[in-house]
C-alpha cells in the first residue's frame, strides 16, 4: 500500500467515525488537493484490495474490518490533544474517587460510558457489570433486529469467554469478525487487563460499533485498567 492509500484509508475511517456516513471522492479530494479522479483511482484499488467498501451504487466508501485492523495496527503516536487531556483527566479523577473497589471500578466503567459512548463493561469478582446499554442500541448502525440478536447474544456469552480466554496483553481489540462470538454483530470489543483485589485477571473495556474513534477509546480503556490497578493497590 502507497503512503497515498495509507493516508486515505485513514482519513475514511476517520470520517465515517464521525459523520457515520459513507465518504464521498469529492470530499477527500478537498482534503489531499488533487481530482476526485485520482482519489477514485485510489479507492478502487484500496477497495479491491479488501479494506474499504462501497454500501450502495454510487454511495461513498466505509471501512471494512480489515481497513480497520490496518489502520489499528498502524496508528502512529500522535501527540495529545487538550480534549484527550480532558477525558483523560476526568477517568483519572473518577478512578480516584476512592471508596470500595466494587464501587471503583463501577465509577470507572460509567465514566468510560459517558467518554466514549459505548457499552462499558468490567469484571467484578465472578460477575460482569455493564452500563450504556441503550448507547449501543442508539447507534445507527443496529437499526435491524438480526444485529441486535447477534449483539445480544455476544453479550450473552462474554463473561464466560473472558474468563475462558483469560486474554494476556494490556490492550485487546477485536475487530468485527474477530470477535470469537458475535462476530456478525458488527462491533468492536476493546478490553484491558487490570490487576484487582478480585483477581490478577480482572478486565475493564468498551463494547461498540466497528465505527469508532479508535485513536481516543483504545487510549481511554488502556488508562482506565492502569489507574485502577495503581488506585486499587495504593
Amino acid at each position: 500500500m502507497t503512503q497515498r492509500q495509507k493516508d486515505i484509508l485513514s482519513a475514511i475511517v476517520e470520517q465515517y467515525a464521525e459523520v457515520a456516513a459513507p465518504v464521498g471522492s469529492s470530499l477527500l479530494a478537498k482534503v489531499f488537493k488533487v481530482s476526485s479522479a485520482t482519489i477514485r483511482a485510489e479507492m478502487a484499488q484500496l477497495e479491491e484490495a479488501g479494506y474499504i467498501t462501497q454500501p450502495h451504487t454510487s454511495a461513498g466508501r466505509i471501512p471494512t474490518d480489515k481497513g480497520y485492523r490496518f489502520y489499528v495496527n498502524n496508528m502512529s503516536e500522535a501527540k495529545e490533544t487538550p480534549t484527550e487531556r480532558r477525558a483523560e483527566k476526568a477517568l483519572t479523577a473518577r478512578v480516584q474517587e476512592g471508596g470500595v473497589p466494587e464501587r471503583t471500578i463501577r465509577n470507572t466503567v460509567d465514566t468510560l460510558v459517558e467518554l466514549t459512548h459505548n457499552l462499558g463493561l468490567a469484571t467484578i469478582g465472578e460477575q460482569l457489570y455493564m452500563s450504556g446499554l441503550s448507547n449501543l442500541f442508539g447507534q445507527p448502525e443496529f437499526m435491524n433486529a438480526g444485529q441486535v440478536q447477534e449483539v445480544a447474544r455476544l453479550l450473552d456469552n462474554l463473561e464466560p469467554w473472558l474468563y475462558e480466554a483469560a486474554l494476556n496483553e494490556p490492550l485487546n481489540v477485536y475487530i468485527g469478525r474477530e470477535n470469537p462470538i458475535g462476530a456478525s454483530a458488527g462491533v468492536s470489543l476493546i478490553i484491558s487487563k487490570f490487576r484487582s483485589p478480585y483477581s490478577d485477571q480482572s478486565y475493564i473495556g468498551v463494547l461498540g460499533p466497528t465505527r469508532q474513534n479508535y485513536r481516543d477509546v483504545m487510549s481511554l480503556v488502556q488508562r482506565a485498567g492502569k489507574t485502577l490497578e495503581e488506585v486499587l493497590y495504593a
